[in-house]
């Protein structure tokens, strides 16, 4: 029996341990390990990283425009043939090495500052594409923010839906205690069960909800199915009244966005394509040198043989060094259609650029707009909430004292219900609002 009950202990502390174990692999997540997570491992992100890390070399490559290139090249014949080698027509087999070594390299001096042009451009290319690193990375940021608030709005909605089926459950007991004591008719009951019922389905449906959205965000922060994964609720959410006027982060917006930056960074790319093409229409200058020997020997039947291998290398040793200058005079149209063409192109970037400061001023605005009608929508909400709530308090009392009907007390609920989703919805979609219109501000996102 000792062994028995130091056995059943410890089989019940090791179920214990077990649940314990289950919740603590459950990890919350707060707002900003979200982003952070997202940030070091999405998909789009890491591949724009790549795209970045290809440009730079890009960049290395145009550098290496600026130094002499050096090839090295090693040629060695052999032809066997038959050869009257003493002219009397007498053919032999005949074997002959032929051998020539060399090396060279060639400069560009001058052709019309192509080479630092290009060099600025891929620099600029390379600068782009981290832009479109934090592009990338602000998009990420609100599309998290927006599914998490949703998650906090669910489970806010699951709290007071809670409430009202612990009060559904304690209005539907004090309606049976009244019906049994013949102080209401058997339909008021009735509805108190459709109503329990109603609230029932309600929280499920709730919950159902909380599980889609954690299923959103573990989508958009690319979480593999078999982690565990909840949001942390945070102490304090309130509605703030805003403080920044449109013009300022509409200015703001336009220092500190990549995609202001983007747009100007491609005008000024199309700007060098227009340098480059005309750098074209310029003679070429290059420095050239080289050094370089060869040897030859020659074997047949009669033994009959070059001189010694060094000895020819050294005497045919040479070396070389040259200018070259490339004037294009006729290129079938090429360089005028490619200058054409980038002065179109710088046309079409300039164009960009300025849909983008379109574009991104109508969004800010836009947010401006959402963030103060959501302001508005909560306030109001919050003073309907208020009203309503006093109203379902005091016919919960009559109905308590049996001065009202189940039917009049659940359609207050109702109204009760409306007003509670109507003000929960407005308290977060005010929050979201403000958060992204900060945010074009320059304010970084917490909860």
């Amino acid at each position: 029996m000792k062994y028995l009950y130091v056995w059943c202990c410890c089989t019940i502390f090791a179920s214990f341990s077990a649940k314990a174990q289950i919740v603590d692999t459950s990890k919350r997540w707060s707002i900003q390990t979200c982003f952070q997570y997202a940030i070091e491992n999405n998909i789009d992100i890491n591949t724009a990283k790549l795209n970045e890390l290809s440009s730079i070399q890009d960049a290395n490559l145009a550098k290496g425009s600026r130094i002499p290139n050096l090839y090295g090249t090693l040629n060695n014949n052999f032809t066997n043939g038959k050869t009257d080698v003493s002219g009397t027509g007498n053919y032999e087999n005949q074997l002959v090495s032929s051998g020539n070594y060399s090396l060279n390299s060639a400069l560009v001096l001058w052709n019309g500052n192509y080479i630092n042009t290009n060099i600025h451009q891929k620099n600029l290319v390379s600068k782009t594409y981290s832009l479109l690193v934090e592009q990338s990375k602000n998009n990420l940021v609100l599309l998290i923010t927006q599914s998490y608030l949703s998650i906090l709005l669910a489970k806010e909605n699951l709290k007071y839906i809670t409430d009202l089926v612990t009060t559904s459950q304690s209005r539907l007991k004090q309606g049976q205690q009244l019906y049994d004591a013949g102080s209401t008719a058997k339909i008021s009951v009735l509805q108190l069960q459709a109503q329990l019922a109603s609230d029932e389905y309600l929280k499920i449906q709730t919950e159902n909800t909380i599980r889609q959205n954690i299923l959103a965000l573990k989508q958009i922060l690319q979480l593999p199915t078999s982690i565990s994964f909840d949001i942390e609720t945070p102490n304090n959410l309130e509605v703030i009244v805003l403080a920044t006027s449109l013009e300022t982060v509409q200015n703001n917006a336009n220092q500190n966005f990549p995609e202001i930056k983007i747009g100007e960074m491609n005008t000024e790319i199309s700007n060098l394509n227009i340098t480059k093409a005309k750098a074209s229409f310029l003679p070429t200058l290059t420095a050239n040198a080289g050094i370089g020997t060869s040897n030859n020997w020659i074997l047949n039947h009669s033994n009959y043989t070059s001189s010694n291998y060094y000895t020819q290398t050294g005497n045919n040793f040479y070396q070389q060094i040259g200018l070259t200058l490339s004037i294009p005079i006729l290129t079938n149209q090429i360089n005028k259609t490619n200058l054409e063409k980038s002065r179109i192109s710088f046309k079409q970037s300039d164009f960009n650029l300025r849909n983008t400061k379109l574009i991104l001023a109508q969004q800010v605005e836009l947010a401006y707009l959402n963030a103060t009608n959501a302001q508005e929508a909560y306030q109001s909400a919050n003073q309907q909430l208020i009203s309503v709530t006093e109203s379902y308090r005091i016919l919960n009392e009559e109905f308590k004292l049996g001065g009202i009907n189940a039917f009049d007390l659940l359609q207050q609920k109702n109204q009760y219900l409306q007003a509670i989703q109507a003000f929960t919805q407005s308290k977060y979609t005010a929050i979201l609002q403000q958060k992204i219109y900060n945010f074009y501000n320059g304010t970084k996102i917490q909860l």
